[in-house]
C-alpha cells in the first residue's frame, strides 16, 4: 500500500524518522482503513493530552506504541492463545529491535501496547506509557474529551475521520478476541463480548477463587 506523506494537525508533529516512516508501511499494509486512523488518532489525541497534561515525552517512541497498539487484533494473531494487546507489543518490540532501539526504549512501548486496555494503571507510568492509553482512552470513549480544543480535535478528524466508528471499532474488538474469549478475562474486552459474542460467558473471579483446588 502506499503510504501518503506525513501530514500532521499545525499543532502536534509526527516524527520524521525511518523509523515512524516504517512503523506508517507496516500499519497500512497489515491492518486495515479504520485501525490505521484509529492509530494515528491515538498519537495525535495522546500527544495533545500530554501537553494539557505538563508530559514531556518521547514523540517517536509514543508514535510506535499508537501505531502498533491494536496490532494484535489482526487475522494471524485470533489463535495465538494470548491477549491481544501482548501480540502487538510483542510485534513493536521485535520491530524496534530490528532498529537497534536501546531495551529501555523498546520496554517503554511494549508495556505502553500491553496496558493500554487496563485503566487506572498506565497514567502512573512513564509519559509514553500513559500517553498511549491516554489516546485509546479519547477516541474510543471520549475520556478528557474538553482537554482538547475543538479546532484541533476537528483538524486530526479531518485527517483521519471516524465514520460510524463507535461500532465499527467495537465489532472489530470482538472479531480480534472472539476465537480467544478466555483471553478477555479481567479487562475491559470481557464487555465486549459480552455484547458481540452469542453464547459468551465472562469469567468470574468470585466463582473460581470459590471453586479453586484449595479445600478452603
Amino acid at each position: 500500500m502506499t503510504v501518503p506523506p506525513h501530514h500532521a494537525p499545525a499543532s502536534v508533529a509526527v516524527p520524521d524518522t525511518r523509523i515512524a516512516a516504517e512503523a506508517t508501511e507496516l500499519v497500512r499494509d497489515t491492518t486495515n482503513e479504520l485501525i490505521y486512523h484509529h492509530s494515528r488518532r491515538v498519537y495525535f489525541f495522546g500527544s495533545l493530552r500530554g501537553r494539557h497534561r505538563g508530559l514531556s515525552h518521547d514523540p517517536e517512541l509514543l508514535y510506535i506504541g499508537a501505531m502498533f497498539h491494536d496490532l494484535g487484533l489482526g487475522e494471524k494473531f485470533h489463535h495465538s492463545g494470548r491477549r491481544f494487546e501482548v501480540d502487538g507489543a510483542d510485534e513493536a518490540r521485535r520491530f524496534l529491535q530490528s532498529h537497534g532501539v536501546p531495551e529501555d526504549s523498546v520496554r517503554r512501548v511494549w508495556t505502553a501496547i500491553a496496558l493500554h486496555t487496563t485503566p487506572g494503571v498506565p497514567e502512573f507510568m512513564e509519559p509514553e506509557v500513559a500517553l498511549v492509553t491516554a489516546g485509546v482512552e479519547y477516541d474510543v470513549l471520549g475520556l478528557g474529551f474538553d482537554e482538547i480544543p475543538d479546532e484541533d480535535r476537528a483538524e486530526i478528524v479531518a485527517l483521519h475521520p471516524r465514520p460510524d466508528f463507535k461500532e465499527r471499532i467495537l465489532r472489530s474488538f470482538a472479531d480480534g478476541i472472539a476465537a480467544k474469549p478466555e483471553t478477555a478475562f479481567g479487562t475491559v474486552k470481557a464487555d465486549v463480548l459480552q455484547h458481540f459474542l452469542p453464547g459468551y460467558t465472562r469469567g468470574d473471579f468470585v466463582e473460581i477463587t470459590r471453586n479453586s483446588p484449595w479445600p478452603e
